[in-house]
């Protein structure tokens, strides 16, 4: 995983189950996005506040440390990363009231799907145009 600089079609997943979170991660980059890697919602806003930009952030809800549920909260309090979207991806029954609870852009039902996963991300950032 690399870094993602301003203005670039960056994603930041944030999740406790490094297979997990390692899995998205190969999946966006082999479609060209650049992708960051946090374990829980503290270290995501660390690296917000370092200066990482994304243009979406995928976050998982039940996490040690700092849950999704806080890292939302400290997410919309700082207007500096209010403004970045947030689609919420957990196993969670009742993952539709979470998700809007949070006020997050959209959500996916853990095991997501390669597809369902691509569409989600893409509805945010589009791919890049092939090179000729």
């Amino acid at each position: 995983m690399g870094t993602i600089e301003q203005g670039s079609r960056g994603v930041l997943v944030v999740e406790d189950d490094p297979d997990i979170r390692e899995t998205i991660a190969q999946i966006l980059e082999e479609e060209g996005y650049e992708v960051r890697g946090a374990s829980n919602g503290k270290q995501a806003l660390d690296l917000l506040h370092e200066g990482v930009r994304p243009q979406l952030i995928l976050l998982d809800l039940m996490m040690p440390v700092m849950d999704g549920w806080r890292f939302r909260t400290e997410q919309r309090q700082d207007p500096t990363i209010a403004d970045i979207p947030v689609i919420v991806i957990s196993a969670d029954g009742n993952l539709r009231q979470q998700a809007a609870k949070i006020q997050a852009n959209g959500y996916l039902r853990k095991p997501v799907g390669i597809d369902t996963l691509l569409d989600a991300v893409e509805r945010f950032l589009k791919p890049p145009a092939p090179s000729s």
